[in-house]
């Protein structure tokens, strides 16, 4: 009886599970029969449209197929290409045109087309709102190809198209899709960076779309779009790559300055809109190379480049380089333009990751040789100021740095080398000093007086704990032999590859014992000696000893 209970058992799984393989088989044939028959179905209403006009309604059913308006986030796109390659022979043929000697019936049937039209363009756009990527950029692949059509055989509908007609809808539907980073980079990559025309109208709408306040990742979208775009046509520059034919022929779309307009209205308009603080710094990087090539009038961007720089800390000194372009290049007039540079030298600047490139600035902005000793000066002596509280690789591109402002302006060696030749005033301030002329409170550097002090921080930093800011300190006491040091050999120090350096090095010694304690304590940790000090805790290391109880 067991085993007649156990043969009956396995016999039903096997059968159970025979079932449900043939079941599932069954559906996937019945799934695939089911789309080869929609293919089929789309294949015929296609052909039969392109044979005869009676077959006309067939647009119609197509676009109840696609039913956009229920299916937005999984379109069939069989049909959507379909409906794609009816409009567009439609459209070569002259089908979608109205004739003047065209009967009312002919008149009636040609505003029907372009409502069936208007209905499939709708439905490509909400495609790329509201579909998964892949749809998405099937649906921005076939609306670029209806405008390259519309443009090429519909001649008095080219401005139409590109202003407020489909491309128009394109260009806002890839701004605004919720999830289309990858529609987005489609549509840069594969049309604006492509086609010169498609760049020239994207151009146009950015600045119209940017004319209002947008979001700030809107805004993000923008400038994505627009930073993407850096290659600048120079005067020589020939224009050959169109979406559409008769592009070639339009004298706007093939003069450099034309395009160089568009896009400087472009950047005008987002840099005046609603940016975000990051976002604000990110274009003032980009400032020099990316955006003020492309302007005809650089003057243009003052509003934006003095407003960032009366912003302060960070976003002053992305704006330094931008600004002095216009100063040197097209003659800016900027009077404070030194004192808010003098500004920007606080305690802040030297542990800040733009230190560098501030640096690089600031040696350019100060090489000129017609610039007032007592400017120099102060932008010498702040800076050595600073040095004193300022990290290692930050001292270690100073120190060059004011060896060639030395160099550059001999009139200021007279901060280094102040001999003293009254005997008596000498012996009086050897025994009680002297004060600084330099007044750190003066925010202008004109008149600070520094040109009358001494760069006795850098005699200082000699004895400075790191050896390697101590061995550079000591180039402001040489001969002054080397006619300039390159600053890039200094700017990229950081405090981990000069830590890194030094335990590379294990091998070699320390040409000098760093000091740890100037005096070594005898006892840390025991009052011990006290009695000796008259009660008093004097001693080295009582501090260790107020600040905690060891008993």
């Amino acid at each position: 009886m067991p085993a007649a209970t156990h043969a009956a058992v396995s016999s039903k799984k096997r059968k159970s599970v025979k079932d449900g393989s043939s079941s599932s088989k069954r559906r996937a044939v019945a799934t695939d029969s089911n789309e080869d028959a929609t293919m089929s179905k789309i294949t015929e209403l296609e052909i039969q449209i392109s044979e005869s006009r009676k077959h006309y309604n067939n647009i119609a059913t197509l676009l109840s197929m696609l039913d956009v308006g229920k299916n937005a986030q999984n379109p069939n796109l069989p049909v959507a290409v379909s409906l794609c390659r009816v409009f567009s022979r439609l459209i070569a043929a002259g089908s979608l045109t109205e004739s003047s000697r065209a009967d009312d019936n002919e008149k009636l049937i040609v505003a029907w087309l372009k409502e069936r039209f208007q209905e499939y363009q709708k439905a490509l756009v909400t495609i790329m709102r509201e579909s998964d990527a892949s749809a998405q950029v099937t649906a921005l692949t076939l609306s670029m190809r209806l405008v390259g059509e519309q443009v090429t055989h519909i001649p008095s509908a080219d401005s139409y198209v590109w202003s407020s007609g489909l491309f128009k809808n394109v260009f806002e539907a890839v701004i605004e899709a919720p999830e289309g980073q990858a529609l987005q980079t489609e549509f840069t990559e594969k049309f604006v960076k492509a086609y010169e025309d498609v760049r020239f109208h994207t151009f146009t709408r950015i600045s119209e779309y940017a004319s209002t306040k947008r979001t700030t990742q809107t805004l993000e979208t923008l400038i994505t779009i627009l930073s993407a775009n850096d290659s600048i046509p120079d005067p020589s520059h020939t224009f050959e790559t169109f979406l559409t034919k008769t592009s070639s022929s339009n004298k706007k779309l093939t003069s450099v300055s034309s395009h160089k307009k568009r896009a400087q209205d472009a950047w005008l308009s987002v840099l005046s809109n609603n940016l975000s603080q990051s976002q604000r710094k990110s274009l003032l990087r980009m400032m020099v190379h990316h955006i003020e090539p492309w302007f005809t009038r650089p003057e243009l961007l003052m509003d934006f480049l003095t407003d960032s720089y009366d912003l302060g800390g960070a976003t002053s000194l992305l704006a330094l380089s931008g600004l002095f372009y216009l100063i040197r290049e097209k003659n800016l007039d900027y009077p404070q333009f030194y004192t808010k540079l003098y500004s920007l030298l606080d305690a802040d600047l030297l542990h800040s990751k733009h230190r560098s490139r501030f640096l690089r600035l600031l040696n350019t902005f100060l090489n000129s040789s017609h610039l007032p000793v007592s400017l120099v000066a102060s932008f010498i002596k702040r800076l050595a100021r600073l040095a004193l509280n300022a990290p290692p690789p930050a001292i270690v591109a100073i120190i060059p740095w004011m060896y060639n402002l030395f160099k550059n302006h001999p009139t200021t060696t007279f901060m280094m080398h102040r001999a003293i030749h009254d005997a008596e005033f000498k012996s009086e301030l050897d025994a009680e000093g002297m004060d600084d002329s330099f007044d750190p409170d003066e925010p202008d550097p004109t008149r600070t007086d520094a040109v009358e002090s001494s760069v006795w921080e850098v005699v200082t930093l000699q004895t400075h704990y790191h050896p390697n800011v101590a061995a550079i300190a000591q180039i402001i006491s040489e001969q002054f032999t080397k006619q300039a040091y390159n600053m890039e050999d200094f700017l990229d120090y950081t405090y981990q590859g000069m830590l890194q350096g030094e335990l590379g090095t294990e091998d070699r010694p320390f040409r000098r014992v760093p000091v740890v304690e100037y005096h070594i304590p005898k006892r840390i940790f025991t009052d011990r000696g006290l009695e000796e000090d008259g009660g008093i805790d004097t001693a080295p290391g009582s501090l260790m000893r107020n600040l905690w109880d060891f008993t």
